[in-house]
């Protein structure tokens, strides 16, 4: 029995919905402004929500994001009166199931809202059956939870997995995750970058050679593509295969078969292919400097890693994750972050994405030393330069303008970083009160005026764990 959740501001339209829904065997609410609709999802596990796009109190496709990262990561299924087509790729780019007119019958909802029901049962049995073994790949944002339910639907299958994405996202990351959370994890994992093959080698270092092939060859050499047998061939940047060899690739990878330079015969290698490209292969293969089969060949599933600039909920987590790293590494004691050097991080538009965050944070521990809190100083000067240039010749805009105005993606959600910054000042006032009452939770409660459950909820969403009851309050 699915849960599902109706936002639509016509009442008639949420009852008959409800209505419907219940008749299907599942359970139905539903809210008629977008914030009721944003705490009810917030509140309780929803697995679908239908979702009005024109709303008395904003745009449901603006809040889409929003309404995929609360607790259950609901499907969404978009209804609006209009019929707007470059809504409906913006629906379905967000993340949404399907896109639906106004007013649905009951006939054109039923079909949609039957399988999108049995797609979520089945999402969620995969996840019970399976922990996906992650490695270093940090963040929970909406985009992040998509990505790596894609990585987990590569590593139950042998499917051919495209994955692409600027540089410094993780590309890597995830083609190795890929490979270890399937049943070819025992075998190896071979990586090609194909933008350091040289030309007149291509055939050697992929299929191997027999001693005497060449000039030089004065012994047989395995291939990379014969040491991935059984296991996983990644081939990073695969937009810099030379075109003379795509072809035979190509026969390689249907055939599974290949020719060592040189050999007599064929040898079979039975590897599962994973390639990874920061370039717009569509464009190449529209300019003839991509092989079109090879393109359709390599990417029957397709994971598009998001930049980092558009996951900014993440950042602070990367950050966190990967200073811990290095002072453990170093031995060093773990350091905080102020709030001016959090606000730098989210303000940064890091064009070399997650490598960038990752250099510049061990920059910043090296640079502080045996300080206890990095602070804006520490950053790499390249960074400070940039968010010093931005804030002056930012202009000033007026508040219609900036109404009107698309938000800069380097600054983040206002959202995102009211949250942090209201996380960052509970944190710290717990601490202080802790220290203050000397961990009694009696004093504690007086002192802030919260109940006991209130306080001890607080403590454990900031892992101050260690509290004690004055006796005479039990």
């Amino acid at each position: 029995m699915a849960d599902i959740l109706v936002i639509d501001d016509d009442e008639e339209i949420c009852k008959v919905l409800a209505m419907a829904i219940r008749r299907m065997n599942h359970k139905a609410s539903y809210a008629q402004t977008l914030q009721d609709g944003l705490d009810k999802s917030r509140a309780k596990r929803f697995d679908v929500v239908l979702l009005d796009v024109n709303l008395p109190d904003g745009n449901g496709l603006e809040a889409l994001p929003r309404i995929k990262e609360s607790p259950s990561s609901p499907e969404v299924i978009i209804i609006t009166a209009e019929g707007d087509p470059d809504g409906a790729e913006l629906a379905i780019e967000s993340g949404a199931w399907d896109y639906l007119k106004k007013p649905p019958s009951l006939k054109t909802i039923d079909l949609p809202l039957r399988r999108v029901i049995k797609y979520r049962e089945e999402k969620l049995a995969r996840h019970r059956q399976s922990t996906l073994s992650r490695e270093e790949i940090i963040g929970n944002s909406a985009l992040m939870k998509q990505c790596l339910d894609l990585v987990f639907q590569a590593a139950n299958t042998d499917t051919n997995v495209l994955i692409s994405g600027e540089t410094g996202t993780g590309k890597e990351l995830f083609a190795s995750a890929i490979h270890k959370n399937s049943a070819r994890c025992s075998n190896n994992f071979i990586i090609i970058d194909c933008s350091a093959l040289p030309e007149t080698l291509v055939e050697s270092i992929l299929f191997g050679h027999e001693k005497g092939a060449f000039t030089g060859a004065d012994r047989a050499q395995q291939g990379l593509i014969d040491q991935a047998d059984g296991g996983t061939l990644f081939l990073d940047e695969i937009g810099e295969l030379p075109f003379s060899t795509q072809k035979t690739f190509l026969r390689v990878l249907q055939e599974q078969r290949f020719r060592p330079v040189g050999a007599k015969t064929e040898k079979t290698s039975r590897f599962r292919l994973v390639a990874a490209t920061n370039r717009d292969l569509d464009w190449m293969v529209e300019n003839g400097r991509f092989r079109q089969d090879l393109f359709f060949r390599i990417g029957a599933l397709k994971i598009q890693i998001p930049p980092l600039r558009k996951r900014s909920a993440d950042i602070l987590e990367i950050a966190m994750y990967y200073m811990t790293k290095y002072c453990d590494r170093y031995n060093a004691g773990v350091k905080g972050f102020s709030p001016e050097f959090v606000e730098a991080l989210r303000r940064h538009p890091w064009p070399g994405n997650v490598r960038e965050l990752i250099n510049c944070i061990e920059s910043a521990l090296s640079e502080a030393g045996d300080e206890p809190t990095l602070i804006t100083q520490h950053l790499p000067t390249q960074i400070r330069v940039k968010l010093a240039r931005d804030s002056i010749t930012a202009p000033s805009r007026s508040p219609a303008e900036i109404s009107t105005t698309d938000p800069d993606p380097a600054i983040g959600r206002f959202r995102d970083y009211k949250n942090a910054i209201i996380m960052d000042a509970e944190k710290d006032y717990l601490q202080k009160l802790m220290k203050l009452t000397h961990r009694n939770i009696k004093k504690a409660c007086s002192i802030a005026d919260l109940s006991r459950p209130r306080l001890y909820a607080l403590l454990k969403k900031h892992n101050l764990s260690g509290t004690k009851e004055d006796p005479s309050s039990i």
